[in-house]
Formats: C-alpha cells, structure tokens, sequence
C-alpha cells in the first residue's frame, strides 16, 4: 500500500519517481491517479484556510445605516479596550410620515401663489415664499439630526442611548453588559410586523435607569446580540 501524501513536494517526488520506472527512462508523464492527489490537497487546502486563519468580521450596515453590525467607528467616551459591536437608529420606515410632510409643504406655495398675485406685489410674495422654504428646511434640517444623532450603541462592555431633543439638550443613558438583567423585545402592528421593527427595552439592575431602543429594525437579533454579551461577560 502506498503511503498517504499530503505535502505538495512529495506528491511530485513520489509521483514522479513512479512515472520514470513505470515508462522507463527520464521523461515525466502525467496519470489521472497524480490529478486526483494534487486535486484533493488544493480541495482540502481551501477547505482547512478559513478555518485556521480565522478573519476579522466585516462591518455591515443595513437600512440607511440604522442597523450596523461592527461599524469602523468611534463616539466621545468609547474606552482604548471597547469595541463597538453595534449602532441602532430608527427604522427608515418611521421617517415617512415627516418626508410627506415636507412634500406637502414644500409644493403648497406653488398653488398658493395664483391666489396672492391678486392681492399681494411680486416682492411680498418673493418674500413670503423665502420665510416659507425657510421654515421647511428647518422642519427637514431637524428631523435629519433627530434621525442620525439618537443611535442606541451597544459595545462589548456598555450599553449606550444618546437622545437629542431639539439640537440644544443631549441626553445620554449608560449601562455596563454585567448589569444588564433582562431584554424585552416588543412589535406591535402589521406595518412593524411587515418591516420588521419594535422597539426594546432593557431592564438594568439596582438603581439603574432602563434603557430604551424605539422602533428600531430587527430588535430581536438585537436583543439576541445583548443576550450574547451577556453569557460571554458572566461567563456561562
């Protein structure tokens, strides 16, 4: 029986003394048995590489970057050993009801102008119009920070809710992973049943004050993502 081969040098070195004193003299031929061999250690070679050098996660973001998985980034008191595993914005279908808004607004005075021309010159018009889109931006301009700058942040260690209330006043709710007592995912509606959004709630120890994700997308792997971090701190 002949030995087993599994490094590429000596499947050439055994196949090719083989070949010279099967066919006689010097020249190398190549058999289907030598194919099989080198196919099999490419084969097992692709097999065995992901799993020994084990790459670092890739980062993903999902719905207009309201569900980051890893994200390459930092926040103002991130510890030099913490590493972000997560970052939660509202789910992008909540932000429809303003966005209609704004449309509605943002055509209004193109009907509204045929009605002042009768009453009104063409520089209040001009004016009243500016004062109008001016408003509507601040209305768009608001709403755009209240979706980027609430995010929940979940770390290997803490459990982060930054809460922006009209640009002037942050609010932000810190909790460490080890006293974190229980995570409690709710959904309620068809439209957040279709989308797949809820919101979360996380019931901390002691006097600690409860943290709340609201209407984020996929609260349940988000949940499942804090339950992890849980098992991993306290050591289960």
């Amino acid at each position: 029986m002949e030995p087993t081969l599994l490094i590429p040098n000596r499947v050439l070195k055994r196949n090719s003394a083989h070949d010279t004193s099967r066919f006689g003299g010097g020249e190398s031929r190549s058999s289907p048995r030598r194919f099989f061999i080198n196919a099999k250690w490419i084969f097992g070679i692709m097999v065995l590489m992901p799993t020994v050098f084990k790459a670092k996660p890739e980062s993903s973001h999902h719905l207009f970057h309201s569900f980051c998985l890893r994200p390459a980034l930092r926040f103002e008191t991130q510890g030099d050993d913490e590493t972000v595993i997560l970052v939660l914005r509202a789910h992008p279908v909540t932000q429809i009801p303003w966005i209609i808004t704004a449309l509605i607004i943002l055509i209004l005075p193109f009907f509204f102008n045929f009605f002042l021309a009768n009453y009104l010159s063409t520089q209040q018009i001009i004016f009243i119009n500016f004062f109008w889109y001016v408003l509507l931006f601040s209305y768009v301009f608001l709403n755009i920070l209240n979706f980027l700058f609430n995010v929940g942040i979940i770390t290997d260690h803490r459990i982060v809710d930054v809460d922006f209330h009209q640009i002037l006043y942050k609010e932000v709710t810190v909790s460490t992973i080890s006293k974190v007592e229980d995570v409690t995912v709710k959904t309620a509606g068809f439209i957040a049943s279709l989308f797949n959004y809820g919101n979360l709630f996380i019931q901390t120890a002691g006097t600690e004050i409860n943290i709340e994700f609201i209407n984020i997308p996929k609260p349940a792997q988000a949940a499942s993502i804090i339950n992890h971090l849980m098992k991993t701190t306290r050591g289960h």
